[in-house]
């Protein structure tokens, strides 16, 4: 507990400072003021949380976690929990989604057992287990306090080895069947919505299944009660070790001044976990895109986050963050090697003539 608490008393504000040169550079350089859009906004944001108005992104890394669901014995899946390990031993074969984008990223991969029901002692699987897997949270708590902490830990540990080992921008992946239920669980604490507008169909699920899934969230929220104003309250009862390992990794990563690219709806609940415990952390989340699962934009409207694609994408193991992770690099590069007037010899705008027409208008 002394770890978490000490990452999250060490979570500070952006640096303004390097945020206010980055904006003045931005204004300077050898295009219209804000005709880069986002990527404006981004690079300064970039400043802000390096604490350099020039900012680098360097050696990017998707962190992939992984976790079962006692949940999943309610029929809220399309696939069979067999699934989740298979599919970690498919990202140690760099055969997955997740791995083919992060090598057209320039990402590394990294892949945590935080909580898979089954062995996966594979080369190459990061061994963080806290649980085999979370036990049915229609029937009780999904994990006890001191497993969610223990979630947490663990994920600020893999933050903070990835960054002692050179990585300055990290990206959120999940795996995990059932996790769906769990995120949308988390969802319906923080935000208050109804179950119709938190709960989707996940893996593709039908419409009976999807009634079976609303119901198995309504019941665990009655029976755990959980509280929204404690974070690790509501990932113990309602939550999954992924979750807790996602929110410590982000956590981890604020707490060094090093950004996150959020991936979809898991990894959103992850965020909605870590902002509760720490809201200056919101601050390191970069969303990277809007899923079709229906909770996943009203997660970043909770989170106050702007997503940077909308691809209909769905599938989650952190296929968004990587392909968002080069547009934040794309970012830093025009803030720090795009030219200034003075630097290229062009002439900048005429601002009394552009005041003039302005007026005219």
């Amino acid at each position: 507990m002394e770890k978490l608490k000490y990452t999250l008393g060490s979570i500070t504000p952006l640096d303004t400072e390097a945020m206010r040169l980055a904006r003045a550079r931005q204004d300077q350089l050898t295009k219209p003021p804000g005709s880069l859009g986002i990527l404006e906004e981004l690079s300064i944001r970039m400043a802000g949380i390096q604490a350099n108005p020039l900012p680098q992104v360097g050696k990017k890394v998707i962190i992939v976690m992984a976790g079962d669901h006692g949940v999943v014995a309610e029929g809220v899946s399309a696939y069979p929990q067999e699934v989740t390990p298979q599919m970690v031993a498919n990202f140690a074969a760099s055969g997955a989604g997740i791995n083919v984008l992060a090598r057209h990223a320039g990402a590394e991969v990294r892949v945590v057992d935080m909580g898979v029901a089954a062995a996966c002692d594979i080369p190459g699987v990061i061994q963080k287990k806290i649980c085999p897997g979370t036990a049915n949270m229609t029937m009780g708590p999904a994990m006890s306090r001191e497993e969610a902490i223990d979630c947490l830990i663990a994920g600020i540990e893999i933050a903070e080895g990835e960054i002692a080992a050179g990585a300055d921008l990290l990206g959120t992946g999940d795996m995990g069947i059932g996790n769906t239920t769990p995120a949308s669980a988390i969802l319906t604490m923080f935000s208050g919505a109804s179950l119709e507008h938190t709960v989707g169909r996940g893996t593709g699920i039908g419409a009976a299944a999807l009634e079976q899934k609303r119901e198995a969230v309504r019941r665990a929220l009655e029976i755990n009660d959980p509280d929204p104003g404690d974070g690790i309250d509501v990932l113990a009862k309602v939550g999954g070790a992924e979750i807790g390992g996602l929110a410590g990794v982000i956590l981890g990563a604020a707490a060094h001044r090093v950004p996150v690219v959020i991936d979809g709806f898991i990894s959103s609940a992850a965020a909605l976990i870590a902002a509760s415990l720490s809201p200056a952390s919101r601050d390191y989340m970069i969303a990277s895109h809007v899923s079709i699962e229906p909770g996943h934009k009203l997660m970043l409207e909770e989170l106050g986050l702007k997503p940077m694609l909308f691809m209909n994408m769905r599938l989650g193991e952190g296929t968004g963050a990587a392909l968002a992770s080069s547009l934040v690099e794309a970012a830093c590069k025009v803030l720090c090697e795009m030219a200034t007037f003075a630097e290229a010899g062009v002439a900048e705008k005429d601002e009394e003539k552009s005041s003039a027409e302005s007026d005219q208008v």
